[in-house]
């Protein structure tokens, strides 16, 4: 079977011009041939404007269908393009990936009168008022849709938490009060801020058995209309971890096994990604940050980080299995809430940590793959990327030898199986120019290999116990590969 891959297709700044959709239809053939297995999409729903990148969701049953928020597309186009788009994805062979936000929704249709507590933003379970009453934008009676799809509308019971007072016209953390209302239990959610429930906007209250019964025919009405093969789960540790193993256990139950699922858990520490995954009983991937901020870190410090700790924390290095690995996100990109962009020079390299490894399932970033204009912009890192995909497809099999004895350079071997028998030899330096003597085994004695990352232009020829020097330019990936294949 051949390596799986993931692209998330977009990137903060994409114009809004509601061409997304087109553009990744027409471009579906290219991302087969360059070994792209999964597109992670953007958010496709009505949210509260059309430059809104769809995480400020409205209706989630609007797929740029109808005219609300002052626009019927959105900021990637209309439903029929979006339904089009995951049409081409799948002919082209490739599994489409819906990214859904179950978090909170944005901007309601009309204001409603409850009471609420203003909570200690810093800690969410302290409150620094007594019970008051507020006018809050939760009301959502979709007047563009509706009751098309569904006639289920949202009040203030339906939520346990909102940010704007527009009677007082302030802001703050509003915990709504009512029977069965406050915050998620702390030990389903994150602990940040005391009880990290509250995110941003007005917050799903899933302790109401409505909003679980509604979320589910949701879902099911999502896969249904638009045929999507997996989900990508945002602003998780934010959500009952007891409600996400249930709606995923559910989907995937319909959908059977093949339907993938990940999720955003936004925290470095493996200790809780540990836990997360067993509480949930690994219904789902995680997202592996603590390797982008290794990659982050690495980036910053040159050739005072020692290369030999870059795996180490992270889920890549404890649960390979569970985790997608990434260089950079529309998050943390230039400009972002959690900025932490990797340096461009260090780029390459990060990608051939995630690219030609065995742990991990690895998504290309469509900022880094095709770059970014405007004022957080960046140069496109197409022609290496394109160069590693290549190897990964056909060279980053079988058996995985690590060679982590120097701080300032480390290396690795793929052994190829019965199917993909060419195998690997990667080696990275942070430093100076530098080599890697490793073993590529007796099968390969005689062989030539040649970096195809073009980074070096010498030839390395095995010996007779399958041994090779393998250099590489300072700062620098090399991916030494058979000549002949």
């Amino acid at each position: 079977m051949k390596n799986q891959t993931i692209m998330q297709y977009f990137e903060w700044y994409l114009p809004s011009d509601h061409q997304h959709w087109k553009r990744l239809a027409d471009d579906s053939k290219h991302l087969s041939e360059i070994g792209i297995t999964k597109i992670w999409m953007p958010p496709a729903f009505k949210a509260t404007g059309k430059d809104d990148v769809g995480y400020g969701v409205y209706d989630l049953f609007d797929l740029g269908e109808f005219d609300q928020k002052g626009t019927v597309p959105t900021k990637y186009g209309t439903k029929d393009e979006y339904l089009a788009a995951i049409k081409a994805l799948k002919d082209a062979g490739i599994a489409p990936i819906a990214d859904i936000v179950l978090n909170h929704k944005a901007n309601g249709d009309a204001l409603e009168t409850f009471t609420v507590l203003r909570m200690d933003p810093t800690d969410r379970q302290t409150p620094i008022s007594e019970p008051f009453e507020i006018e809050g934008w939760t009301n959502f009676n979709f007047p563009g849709r509706g009751n098309t799809y569904s006639d289920f509308k949202w009040h203030w019971y339906h939520f346990s938490g909102t940010d704007y007072d527009a009677r007082h016209q302030e802001t703050g953390v509003y915990m709504i009060l009512g029977d069965n209302k406050g915050w998620a239990d702390n030990d389903t959610v994150d602990n940040e801020n005391g009880n990290y429930d509250y995110l941003m906007f007005t917050d799903i209250d899933y302790s109401h058995p409505e909003v679980r019964k509604h979320t589910k025919e949701w879902m099911e009405w999502l896969v249904t209309t638009t045929g999507i093969s997996g989900f990508r789960l945002d602003a998780i540790k934010h959500i009952d971890l007891n409600v996400m193993k249930e709606l995923i256990q559910h989907a995937q139950k319909a959908y059977g096994d093949e339907f993938y699922v990940f999720g955003e858990y936004w925290k470095s520490d493996f200790d809780a990604k540990d836990e997360y995954l067993k509480d949930t009983e690994f219904a789902f991937d995680l997202v592996d940050v603590a390797l982008h901020m290794n990659f982050y870190q690495a980036s910053l410090a040159g050739g005072y980080y020692d290369l030999r700790n870059l795996f180490q924390g992270t889920l890549a290095e404890h649960i390979p299995t569970s985790a997608v690995t990434f260089v950079e996100n529309h998050d943390t990109q230039r400009g972002q809430a959690l900025e932490s962009t990797v340096e461009d020079w260090f780029k390459p390299i990060a990608y051939g940590a995630i690219l030609l490894r065995e742990q991990g399932l690895p998504c290309v970033f469509y900022g880094d793959y095709y770059g970014i204009e405007g004022e957080f912009g960046q140069p496109s890192f197409q022609d290496i990327i394109d160069k590693l995909l290549y190897v990964r497809q056909n060279h980053a099999y079988g058996e995985q030898n690590d060679y982590f004895d120097d701080a300032n350079c480390i290396g690795w071997t793929r052994l190829g199986t019965d199917e993909y028998p060419n195998g690997l030899a990667v080696v990275i330096s942070n430093s100076d120019v530098n080599e890697k003597r490793m073993n590529m085994g007796k099968c390969n004695a005689g062989k030539t290999f040649i970096d195809y990352t073009g980074n070096h232009d010498l030839e390395v020829t095995i010996d007779d116990e399958g041994w090779g020097t393998f250099p590489v330019n300072g700062g620098s990936i090399s991916a030494w590969v058979n000549k002949e294949a």
